[in-house]
């Protein structure tokens, strides 16, 4: 008995807080001219995820599909065009009400095609 006073009960964490999600209503952004739906605070990797999209970007070399990988920016392969803005890491990126986010296709920009 001793010991669970020492030890007090580990608080369990919610999918929600997991993500970084807060309570709110859902809002909504735009992928590709659908609406998926979005939590405060989720970012448009996980809303993408959560809505059952897997790829939004293709490779320059194959045009193979890709999605979330790492989830914390570290490989790159989750690449998207929000806004307008080619090469956003969709997995770093909030996805805020409104926001327009298309397939990237290969680097995103021309000028960076080699």
């Amino acid at each position: 008995m001793e010991n669970a006073r020492m030890n007090p009960p580990m608080r369990r964490r919610t999918p929600a807080a997991l993500v970084g999600a807060e309570p709110g209503p859902a809002h909504t952004i735009d992928f590709d001219g659908r609406p998926v739906p979005a939590l405060p605070g989720q970012s448009i990797a996980a809303a993408l995820w959560a809505d059952g999209v897997l790829a939004w970007r293709t490779t320059r070399v194959g045009g193979r599909p890709r999605g979330a990988f790492c989830g914390i920016g570290a490989c790159f392969d989750c690449l998207a065009v929000v806004d307008g803005r080619p090469n956003q890491r969709t997995c770093l990126v909030p996805a805020e009400p409104g926001t327009v986010v298309t397939t990237q296709e290969g680097n995103g920009r021309a000028d960076l095609a080699v």
